[in-house]
């Protein structure tokens, strides 16, 4: 399945779902597939970081290892990305309706820290 088919698969399933609240704490509610999806995303880029360190470890031309560090960078950024969508199409967008805007302010502070 591509990328963008998985996108829009999660895309859709992000609409019904919603953080919450309980007595532990904050909480996500990911469907299964949403759920498989980003794990799946975060085991590929978990073997492309083993990969890295082999790299490292049979002392590959540095500019061959900054390539699959970037690599890594952007997949982690898609996963980054994808989370912010869903919490934009429903956490977010739930507390807003329900009055409470300090979650304006938490977005920013996640969104200044994913830009760095």
């Amino acid at each position: 399945m591509s990328a963008d088919t998985d996108r829009k698969n999660e895309q859709t399933a992000a609409e019904s779902e919603c953080c919450s609240f309980d007595g532990a704490g904050r909480k996500s509610h990911h469907s299964d597939k949403v759920k498989s999806s980003l794990i799946s995303r975060l085991n590929r880029i978990e073997g492309q970081v083993r990969g890295i360190k082999g790299l490292i470890e049979k002392d590959t031309y540095c500019d061959d290892v900054l390539n699959q560090i970037a690599s890594v960078q952007s997949a982690l950024n898609g996963v980054g990305k994808l989370l912010l969508e869903h919490h934009l199409k429903s956490c977010v967008i739930e507390r807003i309706q329900d009055g409470d805007m300090d979650v304006v302010t938490e977005l920013m502070t996640t969104m200044n820290k994913l830009m760095k």
